[in-house]
């Protein structure tokens, strides 16, 4: 079975998957993108062993699953606003416990518990914002613009590693990923254009114009956030974050894009009251 085969099959298991979860229901979906947050947070925190560093995995995943659970339940108005005040003694918490663990690089460990709480754990959970908007009487759950905006991101994908592997000649950044090229960069954009037509006929209660400038946001960002993760992987010296899907890596090597991406669409989003 050819590498590209591969890639193809595991990429579409994995693309059904998460677009079954949401088509299902706001439960199926708590489920489905509870789990693959834990799998990431995780997936994060043992990277970083290579380095000797220790992050507090247990507690690091403790904060990451009540935020994202937090998110879901007040985006379904279950709980207050204010509870969101109940993560500062969680997070002080994380200084707290360091002292107690008799480690080397206390600092380091700290910080790279926060990373992957900031990283991970805070962008998943805002995805419950776009699909989810209830109250106590009432909830309504609307996937489609987050089905939409994975259509790009997988989209875009598709189009840099097609166009850099057959074309790609001009380095886009040597120093972090000497495989990524301008030429898969444009790749990626122009499908990324292409699918943002598509998403404006299957999902038209965004504008079109709006997809168009998700799918400029998802390209140049998502673009970025395959570079950060390739620094982290750099720094600590593996070639992929885990051995989830064959010709893919981990889930953070899935979720690369994705991570970065959610908070400038969702920023989007707001300030134009699509949600």
């Amino acid at each position: 079975m050819t590498e590209f085969l591969k890639r193809t099959i595991s990429g579409l298991i994995f693309v059904v998957t998460i677009t079954g979860a949401l088509v299902i229901g706001h439960v199926a979906f708590f489920i489905v993108f509870l789990g693959l947050m834990v799998a990431t947070q995780y997936e994060f925190y043992k990277m970083t062993f290579k380095t000797h560093l220790r992050p507090q995995i247990l507690l690091g995943l403790f904060i990451g699953i009540a935020l994202f659970s937090w998110s879901f339940l007040y985006s379904l108005g279950k709980v207050e606003q204010i509870t969101i005040f109940g993560f500062i003694p969680l997070l002080g918490g994380i200084f707290v416990v360091e002292l107690y663990r008799n480690q080397h690089k206390p600092i380091q460990n700290i910080a790279v518990t926060l990373l992957g709480i900031i990283y991970i754990a805070v962008p998943l959970s805002l995805v419950n914002f776009i699909v989810i908007n209830g109250s106590s009487t009432r909830i309504s759950y609307s996937p489609n613009i987050l089905l939409g905006l994975l259509f790009l991101i997988w989209s875009n994908d598709t189009g840099a590693y097609l166009l850099g592997v057959s074309m790609g000649k001009h380095k886009l950044f040597p120093r972090i990923s000497p495989k990524k090229t301008w030429e898969g960069f444009v790749g990626g954009l122009l499908l990324t254009m292409i699918v943002s037509w598509v998403d404006a006929i299957i999902f038209p209660e965004v504008a079109f114009k709006h997809w168009l400038v998700i799918g400029v946001i998802t390209a140049i960002v998502g673009a970025f956030g395959d570079l950060v993760e390739s620094m982290f992987k750099r720094s600590v010296g593996v070639k992929d974050s885990g051995k989830f899907l064959p010709s893919h890596g981990g889930f953070l090597d899935r979720f690369d894009a994705f991570l970065l991406v959610i908070p400038f669409v969702y920023a989007y989003l707001e300030v134009m009251m699509l949600i």
